[in-house]
């Protein structure tokens, strides 16, 4: 009786397709009588599911034909459920459709009633029957919150432990994908493009079950090869990011249409999503012990050890291998929609509302202590913060030698750029240069503990610093804590101790010293030139700030001891003294009166005319100030020629010290500023500027006697200091403007 039914229901698909095609060669005519999105839409997956019940069908009908009670058809309903079932997506499916699964169920369950547990067909029916149940409980559930595990075939669950949007490197390309991490295998898919309203779909790539996967091959010694992106790119990237938000912000307070707000979404969406994709350079391998090799690349190493620790500890449990097949690895695939933890690239748009923007500023940060440790160790921790979407490390401690209470009491300045959440890892150093790491030839540490806390505005609206606590892996770590917003991060007050040097015009200190260059800037460039040119991150990397106060009291004091104190302090205390000294300047080296003047001429448009303008600018800056900024500017031509090791271009110098070296204080700059955005424009301008004198060639001079050259035979006379280490000053570019 089931063998005419199932005839007809056939015949019925087939007379769907009949008028399909006449329609679909009509689309592409003149006078189409319906488009070719209306048939896709109406016709959706009817020849697919026709294949499926006509395959079945014929496999059916010569079985039934040749009955007895040995006869096989476990595997025809097997195959025709889960070919039902992955050509269907939830959100397509109407009444009649699921009508139809829901009373293929019913019938499983009459086959396996009187099917005898011995039969061969038995499991394959209880396994039909289980997809087929699955399928329904998805649909039932697409009002429900998220699945947590699916059943696989033994009846146990597979559960999702972890997922997260990850950049992988195939062939030297960087693909955005989504990775999950199963009870028993990591399976990397792709977000497939979202067409005519259709559900979220996902494109499996690759996956490996855990009882395979390792970290590291045998065979690889090689240090890795990852293609970077220059920093220049990345900065104007954020730029474009904060010029793009402020630009959302005054269309929705100006009440703008719609259209105009979706064009600059949709813009903002494309930068922010380029930028999680270009900024990643930490390597996180793993490899299938049969098969291939993959990387991904992250751009924090708290999220690189959270996937290895639960990857590891998951592995503990998994000892068999296995494979998958086409039709199961689909249906997994499919189930990840439902089962995913992270339904957003982390970008602006895909954050609610009334979302929190994070914090815009500085904070100041002290690592007091670490205490909980059972054996001594060479302990040293790191800061990271999460930033434009992603998290980079900010800070570092020293190593705090073989204890099990180490007293750091270390307080760093970080930039935030938007930022929510402060992390804390804590390292074991490794002192055995044979040790390497194949992964990670940089990274030879082992962490051994790491948190993390939100950074809550209101907690760190006060002046005062507050104190707290981070616990992990039994270990705890103190801390404490201070915010200053960016509108209050650069006043430039005077110092009333005019006999200083912190605070007071480099103009008195000059001519107090008898010199072209303040004493303070020399010191600290002499020192940083003999044994920090090749400090991984030298001016990015923040210093210890008590050092920092320290040595700033010296120069104030006119220490006789100060070029001991030096010798003695980390190289990057002194690259944060130098920092500080032209933050601290009554007014920029550029100068207040200049500084618009600079940001109109970045704006003109007239390479020409740009360049004439920037040379006249720059001449018209007092003595000290422009003789000061070029001993500084031939400094960090020698610092960015070792960028192969100290990782610092021209590029990220003028970064550094763009805003500090043009930005007057806020209560004195023209250029309006907003402290919700991760780069103000006043800081946007400083850094074009800083960036253009610091790298391309239009403008050169050189130093001859007591005269310095520029091209063109403009001539501006120097007293040049007789040491060897200065006398090195030769033809070299100076500024472009392109």
């Amino acid at each position: 009786q089931a063998i005419p039914v199932l005839s007809s229901c056939v015949w019925s698909m087939k007379t769907y397709i009949i008028p399909m095609k006449p329609l679909k060669a009509a689309a592409t005519t003149s006078q189409p009588v319906l488009t070719v999105q209306q048939i896709e839409t109406i016709f959706f997956k009817v020849p697919e599911l026709y294949e499926i019940h006509k395959e079945f069908y014929d496999g059916l009908l010569p079985r039934v034909q040749q009955w007895s009670h040995h006869q096989r058809v476990g595997d025809l309903f097997q195959k025709q459920v889960m070919s039902c079932c992955l050509f269907c997506p939830l959100s397509a499916l109407l009444y009649k459709p699921v009508d139809r699964v829901t009373r293929s169920t019913l019938v499983l369950h009459d086959l396996l009633k009187h099917t005898p547990s011995s039969h061969p067909d038995h499991p394959l029916l209880q396994d039909a029957l289980r997809i087929s149940q699955n399928f329904l409980s998805s649909i039932n559930e697409e009002s429900t919150p998220r699945r947590q595990s699916m059943t696989v075939k033994k009846g146990e669950n597979r559960q999702l432990l972890k997922d997260s949007f990850m950049v992988e490197l195939v062939e030297g390309a960087r693909k955005l994908r989504h990775v999950f991490l199963f009870t028993d295998l990591l399976l990397c898919a792709k977000l497939k493009k979202q067409i005519g309203g259709k559900s979220q779909q996902y494109d499996c790539k690759w996956y490996i079950p855990l009882s395979d996967l390792t970290f590291q091959a045998a065979e690889e010694t090689e240090p890795l090869s990852i293609p970077q992106v220059p920093d220049e790119e990345l900065d104007a990237i954020k730029i474009k990011i904060s010029s793009l938000r402020s630009e959302i912000q005054r269309e929705k307070r100006a009440n703008k249409g719609s259209k105009v707000i979706d064009r600059l979404r949709k813009k903002l969406s494309e930068q922010e999503s380029l930028l999680l994709l270009t900024s990643p350079t930490m390597a996180l391998r793993v490899h299938n012990r049969n098969g291939k090799s993959y990387m991904f690349l992250i751009s924090s190493d708290y999220e690189r050890a959270e996937w290895k620790d639960m990857i590891r500890e998951q592995q503990k449990k998994c000892f068999k291998t296995f494979s998958l097949t086409s039709m199961e690895l689909q249906m997994l695939t499919n189930s990840c929609v439902k089962l995913q933890t992270v339904h957003h690239i982390p970008l602006t748009i895909n954050k609610e509302e009334d979302e929190s923007p994070g914090l815009h500023g500085f904070l100041n940060v002290i690592i007091h202590s670490a205490s909980g440790l059972k054996q001594s160790l060479n302990l040293y921790c790191t800061l990271e913060v999460d930033s434009f979407g992603f998290f980079v490390n900010k800070a570092k401690t020293r190593v705090y030698r073989y204890t099990t209470e180490p007293k750091w009491n270390e307080e760093f300045e970080i930039e935030l750029e938007g930022s929510q959440t402060l992390r804390l890892l804590c390292y074991e150093k490794s002192y055995n240069k044979s040790k390497t790491n194949k992964e990670d030839v940089e990274s030879t540490d082992r962490i051994i503990g790491k948190g993390q806390i939100p950074l809550d505005p209101q907690m760190l609206q006060g002046k005062d610093w507050q104190r707290t606590v981070i616990p992990m892996n039994g270990i705890e770590v103190k801390l404490s804590m201070k915010f200053t917003s960016r509108e209050f991060s650069l006043k430039r007050m005077p110092s009333c101790k005019q006999a200083g040097v912190f605070g007071v015009k480099i103009s008195t200190v000059t001519k107090r010293e008898r010199s072209k260059v303040p004493y303070i800037v020399r010191q600290c460039l002499e020192e940083i030139e003999r044994r920090g040119m090749e400090e991984v991150g030298i001016y990015r990397v923040s210093g210890v700030a008590t050092d920092i106060q320290a040595l700033k009291n010296a120069f104030d004091t006119n220490n006789k001891d100060v070029s001991v104190m030096m010798s003695e302090m980390d190289v990057n205390a002194i690259a944060g003294t130098l920092k500080l000294y032209f933050r601290e300047l009554p007014e920029p080296l550029f100068t207040d009166e200049l500084y618009p003047n600079f940001t109109g001429g970045i704006a003109l448009s007239d390479s020409v005319a740009k360049e004439s303008c920037m040379l006249n600018l720059l001449l018209s800056l007092p003595e000290p100030n422009l003789v000061t900024f070029l001993f500084l500017l031939d400094h960090l031509k020698r610092v960015a020629e070792k960028e192969s090791i100290n990782k610092m271009s021209l590029h990220n110098l003028a970064t550094v010290f763009g805003p500090t070296l043009l930005r007057p204080a806020e209560k004195d700059s023209k250029i309006p500023t907003n402290p919700t955005q991760p780069i103000t424009m006043g800081d946007s301008w400083s850094l074009e500027v800083m960036s253009q004198i610091c790298t391309d060639n239009v403008i050169r001079y050189n130093i001859t006697g007591n005269s310095l050259y520029f091209q063109g035979d403009r001539t501006y006379h120097l007293i040049v200091e007789k040491k060897k280490r200065f006398q090195c000053w030769t033809s070299f570019v100076l500024v472009t403007f392109n």
